[in-house]
């Protein structure tokens, strides 16, 4: 068994995963608009350092209780979390599995870089059988009313608005998310991995 599936759930571990979940949930409350309705968050940065520096199992407890807390704020029944720990999971998955075959820069970059063309395709997934029907019976909108409350010109199908705005934003954060956290890795690298007592 490889270090992401074996990890041990020693106190430290557990304080680990808590401080990067209690962190995961502040972020997602900061949103940043960007195109349409769709608005940038950094929440998922612990959870690909926690990923990274504990093993995949760690991260994914670490974004879904990111999820579970954001419930207690929902506006969409609970449904954008479902949604966002799925597109969460598919870059996570990949990028942690990948990056622990082999703890190289080279390996996170690639795995990073998977994870974020999985993300893009979970998320235009979620958005076309999730999101948009549930947003359309939750609001009684037609899909041309979800078109018109996306206010972009040049998008008039439900195919455009995937392709054209939520296929982009999705790159779009999965640069600025993978960007960030190969930043930040190696500085806090230490104190992610117990070092620092």
């Amino acid at each position: 068994m490889t270090s992401t599936t074996q990890t041990r759930f020693s106190v430290g571990v557990m304080t680990r995963i808590a401080i990067l979940a209690a962190a995961a949930s502040i972020l997602f409350l900061l949103e940043i608009p960007v195109v349409a309705f769709y608005k940038l968050d950094l929440s998922n940065i612990p959870v690909l350092l926690g990923a990274f520096s504990m093993g995949t199992v760690p991260g994914l407890i670490i974004l879904g209780i990111k999820s579970a807390i954001g419930l207690l704020h929902s506006s969409s029944a609970g449904v954008g979390e479902l949604a966002d720990f799925i597109m969460g999971a598919a870059l996570v998955i990949p990028a942690s599995l990948i990056y622990h075959r082999n703890k190289t820069r080279k390996n996170a970059i690639i795995g990073m870089a998977v994870g974020t063309v999985c993300m893009i395709i979970a998320g235009i997934l979620m958005n076309k059988y999730v999101l948009i029907p549930f947003y359309m019976g939750a609001y009684h909108m037609d899909m041309e009313g979800i078109i018109r409350f996306a206010k972009v010109a040049f998008v008039d199908s439900e195919w455009k608005l995937l392709l054209l705005i939520t296929g982009p934003f999705n790159l779009l954060k999965g640069v600025v998310l993978s960007i960030v956290a190969g930043l930040i890795y190696k500085p806090l690298s230490p104190i992610l991995h117990g070092k620092i007592r």
